[in-house]
């Protein structure tokens, strides 16, 4: 399959909001705006990310997703604060397709195999924040980056897909926001492992670099900073997609 070129969303309450690592979040407006925006230029998915949920306990991400699903028809990848198969049914019901898990999954594994088993292993996506402890190698933390798990995020990803996850969506917490690119090896490392598709998330900065992440391995690129803030456009992406293709 070709590449895909995924907007990634966080949302904090009714808000689109974007940081960098991960904190200092600044407020760039209504996320459903953005959404039909970028389903507009031609994005091939959405990725929706409460990253206040799971620190609160609450989500307001199906109210977020309904609106959006009325006018936006592109699949939709939901985290954030999901820690049931009812949280799970209530987003997929609002028009979610697929599920991103994180905190939850990492304080109770069977929840993966409790998705694939009930929705198939397509909607469930293992999310993993990966923060760099040493050359090579990498640290899983939930909490939206908050909190360390002393998990190994290659181990993770291995267990991860063998309890069902069809898909690995890791963020590099050290390059989120930060322009500089992706996080290369840790997308390689991940990608060693995986059998099924590996979205990359957290970096990108200029020309060159979604096709580094595609040549490290990663199926799929998720873009936030520079398409809220208007620093390059779904066609200048596509483009360079093509080129790396």
């Amino acid at each position: 399959m070709p590449p895909r070129l995924i907007a990634r969303l966080d949302i904090k309450g009714p808000n689109l909001i974007k940081g960098v690592q991960m904190e200092g979040l600044r407020v760039m407006g209504d996320p459903y705006d953005f959404a039909r925006r970028y389903y507009e230029a031609g994005v091939d998915e959405l990725l929706y990310v409460d990253i206040v949920a799971s620190l609160y306990g609450r989500s307001k991400l199906t109210e977020v997703v309904a609106r959006t699903a009325r006018d936006v028809f592109v699949p939709m990848t939901v985290g954030g604060g999901i820690r049931s198969i009812d949280d799970v049914t209530a987003l997929l019901r609002a028009g979610a397709d697929k599920v991103a898990v994180n905190t939850a999954a990492v304080a109770n594994p069977d929840l993966i195999s409790q998705v694939a088993k009930r929705f198939g292993n397509q909607c469930m996506v293992l999310s993993i924040e990966a923060k760099a402890q040493a050359p090579g190698k990498w640290e899983v933390y939930t909490e939206t980056g908050r909190e360390r798990s002393g998990m190994d995020v290659v181990d993770w990803v291995q267990r991860g897909i063998d309890l069902g996850a069809g898909e690995v969506l890791v963020t590099s917490i050290d390059h989120e926001g930060m322009r500089k690119g992706y996080d290369i090896g840790l997308i390689a490392a991940v990608a060693a492992v995986a059998e099924v598709p590996v979205i990359a998330s957290g970096g990108y900065g200029r020309t060159g670099d979604l096709a580094a992440a595609l040549t490290a391995g990663a199926d799929a690129v998720a873009v936030a900073d520079a398409l809220h803030y208007g620093r390059t456009t779904l066609a200048q992406l596509r483009a360079e997609l093509g080129g790396a293709a």
